[in-house]
């Protein structure tokens, strides 16, 4: 298969995201008609409220419910100069784009060592994020592609540990700062998986969640690949991002990343 860059530059019809086409956009596209996106989107929605761990049904919903929103981020991209370069050279977060293995000999203080860290200790690589395959437009499918590939970055940086619990408290960051409807569903049906005490911390990580979000240098619009050198409380400065309170994280509750989740 060809590279995921050139599979949706190829393709991109300008800088501005055009309506939804019928034929094959881009490698992974599987087109699907106005009716078929509904019942999708009702098939998917009602899937993950009676089973949460449906992740590839989450990432079906997100990316059926998602082109309003997925507009306003890539306006938004267009507007910030990195944001802009980003839509340009449409960079990929996957296993033979990233370079482990020096991200590991970096510095105990910078982004990539953090990031190598992150991903080691829980078992994580790059591939594990699912390809969109459901977005008609291929510049919107794009910024689908690289907010689902952001997501460890932003682990990372809010410190935030890939918990249930963890999840969701970044879920709320995304929900307030990409106003996906999906980051919304995941953010009020997820508490539904937690114990009466993790709803109790929940409390804790909501307020911090909003600021954290709207105080937040936009997430979208950093080239995460050019920071990997960066000292990572530096990088958190020039980000303006809020680490998150300390959540628990004995191993009982830690749920990896599925292929297919969003």
């Amino acid at each position: 298969m060809a590279p995921i860059a050139a599979s949706f530059s190829d393709q991109a019809l300008g800088p501005v995201a055009g309506l939804p086409q019928c034929r094959v956009q881009y490698d992974s596209h599987m087109p699907t008609t106005p009716l078929q996106k509904i019942v999708l989107s009702v098939t998917s929605a009602l899937t993950v409220f009676t089973n949460p761990e449906r992740g590839d049904m989450l990432a079906a919903l997100g990316e059926v419910t998602g082109r309003d929103a997925l507009r306003r981020i890539h306006a938004r991209m267009c507007a910030d100069p990195v944001g802009a370069r980003i839509l340009a050279e449409k960079p990929v977060i996957r296993n033979d784009r990233i370079d482990m293995d020096y991200l590991r000999a970096l510095p105990d203080d910078s982004f990539g060592r953090h990031y190598a860290t992150f991903m080691d200790s829980h078992g994580f690589d790059a591939d594990g994020r699912s390809l969109v395959r459901f977005v008609d437009d291929p510049e919107l499918a794009y910024v689908m592609q690289r907010h689902r590939e952001s997501h460890d970055f932003w682990h990372t940086l809010f410190d935030v540990p890939p918990t249930v619990l963890g999840e969701i408290a970044l879920k709320y960051v995304e929900m307030a700062h990409s106003k996906l409807p999906v980051s919304a569903l995941s953010a009020f049906v997820g508490p539904l998986r937690l114990s009466s005490e993790e709803r109790c911390l929940l409390m804790v990580y909501v307020p911090w969640a909003n600021r954290a979000s709207k105080n937040a240098h936009s997430l979208h619009c950093v080239m995460y690949e050019e920071e990997f050198k960066t000292p990572i409380e530096e990088l958190r400065q020039r980000l303006n991002i809020e680490v998150a309170p300390p959540l628990p994280d004995s191993s009982e509750h830690y749920k990896r990343h599925r292929d297919d989740e969003h």
